[in-house]
């Protein structure tokens, strides 16, 4: 899963939220030693990616991209489906995906003091582009994998596969559609009751 499901996928604690997000911007040896409000986040987002990785509909959707992009198939897949978590926001939250969006984006003032360097440069990126509001779309998905295509080791358009989601859109989104009750039903049996303040009453 990708930022926008991370931070859903987290306590209603600006520390929380922003905890969830390092481990995709900080070396696990600078992780150590921040405080534990942003401890737990660190851990929901290892538990997040521990399920999500070894999951059989994840692979299945890794399995729908040929070479060149199948070495890629984890990252793209990640991206993807917070296109369609963005896309049926409202089945998922009470607040619509911009008020949620911004009032992260303002929390996170209230713990600057606590966020390492590094961290507090992609988030200030990230709201001054409101990235978290651009998966909706697919010129949005395309921008998101251009920026992700610069911190790769080795250069490769990873927005060249926007095709292959146009493609298959249908079954991307029946994979992430059954995937996602799954990784939401796993995180409540192992701490019941987290999304109380963001998911939708059933």
């Amino acid at each position: 899963m990708n930022w926008l499901a991370h931070l859903y996928l987290s306590e209603p604690d600006a520390a929380f939220r922003v905890g969830n997000l390092l481990p995709d911007w900080l070396p696990p040896r600078e992780l150590v030693d921040l405080p534990e409000e942003f401890q737990r986040g660190i851990a929901r987002h290892r538990q997040i990616d521990a399920f999500t990785d070894k999951h059989p509909i994840f692979r299945r959707s890794i399995g729908r991209f040929e070479r060149p992009f199948r070495r890629y198939g984890a990252v793209l897949t990640d991206v993807f489906y917070d296109h369609f978590l963005s896309q049926r926001w409202c089945d998922h939250c009470p607040d619509s995906l911009t008020d949620f969006v911004h009032e992260f984006y303002a929390s996170v003032d209230t713990i600057r003091e606590g966020i390492p360097p590094q961290a507090w440069e992609v988030l200030e990126h990230m709201r001054a582009r409101d990235w978290l509001c651009s998966y909706g779309d697919l010129p949005g998905i395309a921008t998101t994998l251009r920026r992700m295509s610069g911190r790769l080791r080795f250069p490769f358009d990873l927005a060249a596969s926007v095709p292959v989601l146009e493609e298959k859109y249908d079954a991307f989104r029946a994979d992430f559609e059954e995937f996602f009750p799954e990784l939401l039903a796993h995180l409540k049996a192992e701490e019941g009751g987290f999304l109380q303040n963001n998911e939708v009453a059933k």
